[in-house]
This record gives C-alpha cells, structure tokens and sequence, in this order.
C-alpha cells in the first residue's frame, strides 16, 4: 500500500510523538490531496476498494463505508471539514436528540457495570422515522438484559461456495467461487455491545488502541459543532472522515460526549487487536473469513444477502445502511439513523442479527485478493479482512453489504463503524 506502517512491538504513542517518526515520509498517491508530510495525521481512513492504487483509486475513494487505516495521509482545509454542515444539521439534531434519551453515562456504569441490564435503550425516538413495515418486523431492545445478548448458536460444518463468480468489486478478491469445507463451529449471534465491552473493561482494566492513541476516526454528521470546530484536517479523498482527538468506544462521537450511544448497540472504535483479546478473555476468538461467510449465508448458496437476493423483500428493510444524501443525510427509513441495536433486524436462518450493515465485523484472516495461486488466507499479512459492511453504505458508493463483499484494515485501525462478533470451537464452560 505505501503507506508507514507501525513497526511491530512499536510502543503506542500519541500523535505528537508519531509526527516524529513520520517526517519526510509523505507517500503521494494518485488522487490524494497530500504533497508534504507536514500534512500526515497518525490516524487515517481507508477507502475500502482495490489493494492497487494506481488502478482503483476512483473507487477506493467512493468506497467511504470502511473504517479508516491508522497510518494513511490526511488533510483539508477547514472549509473542506465544514462545508457540509447546513445540510446535515437536521440530521446531527436528531441524533442528538436520540442520544439525550437513551444515553447511560460511561464511566458511572462501570462503576457498576451490573447496572447496565436495567438501561437499555427506549425505542422511542427511532420510532420517529421507522417504516411501519419494518416497525413491525423488528425486535426491541428496551425489555432486554445484557445477559440476553451472550448466545452463540451453532453453524454446522460441510462444504458450501465461497466467494462470487460475479464480483462488484473484482479487485477486492470477492472471486473467484471456490468450494470451502469447514468444521461446525459456534457463531455469537448478535454484534458485541457496549454493555459487554464494558463489563470486559471492568473485568480487566483493559486500555484498548484508540485510547493508547488518543484518537480515532468519526463520521463528520456525527459530531457536534464544538468538536468540529477544533478539527483542522480530514481525509483528502474523504472528507466526512474526521480524525478526533478523544473518540474511543466510551466516547463514540470524541470528547464532551462521555457516554456510550446506547448499551445494545455494537461496540465501535475497536482495533483487530481489541477485539481479539475480548474474544479470548471469553475464550473465544475471531471467527475466520470462511466461517463469518457461511454464517452470513445462512446455509443458501449464491444468495447476496443473508435472508435471499432482495435487498428489501416487500419493502421491509432486513439491515442498518444508509439512506439518503451520503454524506449529508440518512433519513433513516429503515428505522435507524447511525448505529442501532445488536438485534434490531431479523435474523438470517441461522439466527444471526446484522450479519450485513450497522457496522463492519473483524476476521481473523490475513488480507490477500489471490485466492488461486497461493495461500489464501495467507499466514502472515500486513492488513486484516473486515466483513459485512456498515450504516455508512450504499448501493451507490459502497455496495459492500452482501455476504460475498469484503474489505481490509491495518490491525490498529479504529473507527465509529468498525466493531465484531465472536466464534468458538465448542461452546465456553463461562460466558
């Protein structure tokens, strides 16, 4: 890719101390606005698309549904970070209208962290904007416990079709189809929350990367104007990706927020690396990129998305992408404006809730778009696969929420659309 890559066992440092490392290291791409290394941020956004930049960066660019790498080039001028702020700002109200009824201050619950059951999420102002299908498809948190939300169920082994012959986005390696066999594995079946990160912290005084950096990557309409105000560069190919000091998964949308947007909703600003340790605390691990894809099938060959072919089969909406302007809007017709909860749509055959949309899920594999003339997935990489796409997506720019679709992050990339499930080899004696 070109980009500086963090040496591995480089010790976690904040941005004034990466600035450092990073002088005279400016790497210019084509259709990157950067010329100088004064203009590199330790933090940036990926563009989700080929592996090859020189042939996709068009693409890459379009692709905004990623996350973010943690080492790419940034930079923009303030009115280039705000020039889409008139348009957004109903948009912003309402979400911040969302998080003043169901938000549950971070660091009081984890004071108690067995609180969390008796806060979860009132419904109410999604309501506003729900379908009345799809009101009537979907299941609630507000009566759920944390406790609920632990379940793993059992995806069976066997061969199934990996990959598509008819690819969207050929360089990101979705062909060609092969035939994959696996051993019966356990799935969770929802995203992992914030309510069940935040009793990992409690457990194990757990300090995750974007903390260590200080900083991660959030989607400009979900910020405030005070945190907008101090921010001074974004991705040069896109924009709506803002670096904010601050932003982890206590405070999603960066500092002043000091709470979780809801306890049911996915854990965002999680790296590969965090993720994999919660899943081993569990005794649990990352579930492969094979195994995540035939969970997302739900035991269908050659179907797009985990229920069939039909985006929305009689107008119901089945996962949280994006509707609307991008970047400005999300009208939030499928019910959910941003994130939502864990289990807010209904689950594929095998029972699994989001395995498409809401946010993009960590694999465990190695990143590699050859997949018949070597090792695949390969054994060492410099970038790992993510999954299923995330709110931010669209048919239009980044048609990546279907089983067969995939990305790729470096391990330490955080971002506010950027979370995971867990598998296992047989179910953990604790849990």
């Amino acid at each position: 890719m070109g980009a500086p890559r963090r040496e591995q066992g480089e010790e976690k440092q904040h941005k004034e101390g990466e600035q450092s490392l990073l002088q005279d290291q400016a790497i210019v791409r084509p259709g990157n606005l950067v010329t100088s290394a004064h203009q590199i941020v330790s933090t940036a956004v990926s563009y989700d698309g080929a592996s090859k930049w020189a042939t996709a960066m068009t693409e890459r660019a379009r692709a905004h549904c990623g996350g973010h790498h943690r080492r790419l080039q940034c930079t923009a001028p303030p009115e280039t970070v705000s020039q889409h702020k008139n348009d957004h700002e109903p948009v912003s109200q309402l979400q911040n209208d969302i998080l003043d009824e169901v938000n549950t201050d971070t660091d009081a619950a984890l004071d108690d962290p067995n609180s969390i059951d008796a806060k979860a999420p009132s419904s109410t102002k999604y309501n506003e904007v729900k379908s009345s299908n799809d009101e009537k498809m979907s299941p609630h948190m507000k009566n759920k416990k944390s406790s609920d939300l632990k379940d793993m169920v059992l995806i069976p082994g066997g061969e199934f079709t990996m990959g598509t012959d008819t690819p969207i986005f050929a360089a990101d390696g979705e062909g060609p189809e092969r035939r994959v066999h696996l051993k019966p594995f356990f799935l969770d079946i929802y995203e992992v929350s914030n309510a069940q990160f935040a009793k990992f912290v409690k457990e194990t005084n757990y300090v995750t990367e974007a903390e260590k950096f200080g900083n991660s990557f959030v989607l400009e309409v979900e910020l405030s104007d005070s945190v907008k105000s101090k921010i001074t560069q974004a991705v040069a190919a896109a924009p709506w990706w803002l670096p904010v000091e601050g932003a982890d998964w206590r405070h999603p949308s960066g500092p002043g927020t000091n709470r979780v947007d809801a306890w049911h909703h996915p854990v965002v600003h999680v790296s590969w690396t965090d993720a994999q340790t919660y899943c081993r605390h569990l005794n649990k691990r990352l579930p492969t990129e094979a195994e995540w894809e035939r969970a997302c099938r739900g035991g269908k060959e050659g179907r797009l998305f985990p229920w069939g072919n039909n985006f929305t089969p009689g107008g119901v909406h089945r996962a949280n992408t994006w509707q609307g302007q991008f970047p400005n809007v999300d009208d939030g017709t499928d019910g959910c404006v941003g994130r939502c909860d864990v289990s807010r749509f209904p689950p594929n055959p095998y029972g699994l809730h989001n395995m498409v949309g809401n946010v993009w899920e960590w694999v465990d594999d190695w990143w590699t778009v050859d997949h018949v003339s070597a090792e695949s997935p390969p054994p060492t990489g410099t970038e790992k696969v993510k999954k299923g796409g995330s709110f931010m997506c669209t048919q239009q720019y980044c048609y990546r929420y279907r089983c067969a679709a995939r990305s790729q992050n470096t391990p330490d990339s955080t971002a506010s659309n950027l979370g995971f499930r867990c598998a296992a080899d047989q179910l953990p004696s604790t849990n």
